[in-house]
């Protein structure tokens, strides 16, 4: 199945001076001078500067990536309640070396906190979780349940899996409309792999693409 794996961008919601002065050197490629900026609101528990701090650490922007530099402040800002830091600690969870036995527990726990703060793409990711049995127990019908949420919320990786599962899944009743449909919303927004699907989706049953 497929995972959204693209870190979240810079959010910009704070008034401080210093924090938009922040945020205007990282857009210019000040990444350094950036991160001490933010490194300074961090310290004092400044939930987005947090996050900040993880994305950048996270990104190797102006220096080595170091992921659990950028997991240890996602965190800080997630028990803050930010959904961005919640989202993009579980996802890094979900992909950590396997040596945590919980990493996928945790990584349950803040997709589901992310999720309610209205990030689509921990929906698409929880129902990975339960549709390959990580961390939660496997549950194909409310892995579907929930890769169909983000879909229905534009999420191009959901709507992939919500069409695989339509065209080929053993969860649920076939339905090679729903599956056509949704290939191609996920094809119109840039997602190249669901070519690959509506391709297969079309030799085999012709009738459902001639629109």
């Amino acid at each position: 199945m497929t995972k959204c794996i693209v870190l979240l961008l810079l959010t910009v919601s704070l008034w401080s001076n210093d924090f938009d002065k922040a945020v205007e050197d990282y857009n210019k490629g000040s990444y350094i001078q950036a991160l001490n900026t933010f490194y300074v609101l961090a310290k004092e528990g400044d939930a987005e500067a947090q996050y900040n701090v993880g994305m950048i650490y996270a990104n190797g922007k102006g220096l080595k990536t170091d992921l659990l530099e950028a997991m240890r402040w996602y965190e800080k800002a997630a028990k803050q309640g930010n959904a961005s830091a919640q989202y993009n600690l579980a996802k890094l969870l979900h992909d950590k070396d396997k040596s945590d036995p919980h990493a996928y527990t945790k990584a349950h726990h803040w997709y589901e906190k992310a999720a309610r703060g209205g990030v689509k793409e921990a929906y698409n990711n929880l129902a990975v979780l339960y549709m390959e049995g990580q961390g939660v127990t496997k549950d194909q019908q409310k892995a579907f349940a929930l890769f169909n949420k983000a879909a229905q919320m534009g999420d191009s990786s959901a709507q992939v899996n919500v069409g695989v599962i339509y065209a080929w899944g053993d969860s649920i009743v076939h339905n090679k409309m729903k599956a056509y449909e949704n290939f191609k919303k996920a094809l119109h927004s840039g997602k190249s792999e669901a070519k690959t699907h509506l391709d297969r989706l079309c030799k085999e049953s012709a009738w459902v693409c001639k629109d």
